[in-house]
């Protein structure tokens, strides 16, 4: 038997020429595939597939799965052909492989394991909702603070099943509440609460709903929390211009958008487990101005901000705890309706943004499961914008003025 110059019978460079493409096939190391091989080898998982080699070439079609692997792998066909080798059939398997024990592939935001409170949550059309679900897409156990008179509206809601269009998570499961616990943040301890609310019909049959009794029940119930989420806010005058803002009605809507943020934190942090993530909500009449907006609103805003700062630096000091906050772009939610001018200010985003579309509450709540995860992780003390980059303008371009510039954009 003649040898060829680099020391192999033809009988034997035909074994091995087999043998490397079944190699190359069934492990997916193609020497002569595009370097977009990776996003091929991802369909291979699918199932085994079946290899044959003729004498013109190994048939590609026969690597099919149920996902289609013919279309996947039609760009990484090889020519085998050669006038001096007679291939014979020959059958090997392309094994799946199984993906059940192995990390899953990108960077997904899992929470499974976290337990988290959201603030502020009294029906199903809000940021808090919204927060709510995403972060129980991720796989994070819900509770939640329902604002006392709310309570049993929202809770009657929940029950006869008039929010489970809403609860429907990507994965078509519902999201599940584990608990709702009475909430007004408005006041610390029950020694706070003034006799005309005690007395209140609205607050009849529920008990220990101050900041302080609330962190209590959690922590008795649940030993330990992950998340904290404050998405509560209200201005008694927010309908008035801030020089005709009463001093009572100011100091109403810092105590109950601001300051009860630091009274959650407060008493949530010795409940929170290190690593873990604080949140709150803004909005861009912090720094701007947006009339309207008033009755302290935007200066509750502002403090909210600053606050933010402060207690990165003191939580993450304190128990390893990130704190930021969202500035969130207007949401036609009913809350948002009593300032009574929502859906003014949704067009004007809608015609000044970069983006020009409508904000959806699901894009800010994946934004608070991105910041309450791991990939968030060194990420505290900062204002995250999720408006469709409103805030970056320094203009409304749809003034008359810049008619003339032709500058692009949706009618709508």
């Amino acid at each position: 038997m003649p040898y060829l110059n680099f020391g192999f019978s033809v009988s034997a460079f035909k074994y091995q020429f087999l043998r490397m493409a079944a190699i190359a096939a069934s492990g997916l190391q193609l020497a002569s595939a595009r370097p977009c091989i990776a996003s091929s080898y991802r369909v291979f998982k699918a199932g085994a597939a079946n290899l044959v080699a003729d004498s013109k070439a190994v048939s590609w079609t026969k690597l099919a799965s149920a996902r289609n692997l013919s279309q996947s792998l039609e760009p990484f066909r090889p020519g085998f052909a050669s006038s001096s080798i007679n291939f014979k059939k020959v059958m090997t398997r392309a094994m799946s492989v199984s993906s059940e024990n192995k990390p899953a592939s990108g960077l997904p935001i899992d929470l499974k394991g976290k337990r988290a409170f959201i603030a502020g949550v009294a029906d199903d059309n809000g940021y808090g909702w919204a927060i709510a679900k995403s972060l129980a897409a991720a796989g994070a156990e819900i509770l939640v603070g329902t604002w006392v008179p709310a309570l049993n509206i929202f809770e009657t809601s929940l029950r006869r099943g008039k929010f489970d269009e809403s609860r429907v998570l990507p994965d078509g499961s519902l999201m599940e509440i584990t608990k709702v616990y009475p909430l007004d943040a408005v006041f610390d301890k029950l020694d706070d609460v003034p006799e005309d609310i005690k007395s209140n019909k609205r607050y009849a049959g529920s008990k220990n709903w101050t900041v302080k009794e609330v962190a209590e029940s959690v922590r008795q119930d649940f030993g330990s929390i992950d998340i904290l989420v404050h998405s509560l806010a209200n201005g008694p005058e927010v309908s008035k211009p801030l020089l005709e803002t009463s001093r009572n009605g100011y100091l109403a809507a810092l105590s109950a958008s601001s300051y009860s943020y630091v009274s959650l934190l407060k008493h949530f942090l010795p409940l929170m487990n290190p690593g873990g993530s604080s949140l709150s909500l803004t909005y861009i009449a912090s720094e701007r101005i947006i009339p309207g907006y008033g009755g302290g609103m935007s200066s509750a805003k502002a403090a909210l901000e600053s606050d933010t700062r402060v207690l990165a630096f003191e939580a993450g000091r304190k128990n390893k705890i990130r704190v930021n906050t969202i500035s969130a772009g207007p949401l036609r939610s009913r809350a948002a309706k009593a300032i009574g001018f929502i859906d003014t200010m949704i067009e004007y985003s809608i015609a000044n943004a970069p983006l020009q579309k409508e904000l959806s509450a699901d894009e800010v709540g994946n934004t608070a499961a991105f910041l309450a995860s791991p990939l968030a992780s060194a990420i505290t003390g900062a204002v995250l914008y999720v408006d469709n980059g409103l805030n970056a303008m320094g203009v409304g371009v749809d003034s008359p003025i810049f008619k003339d510039l032709n500058i692009p954009g949706d009618k709508h």
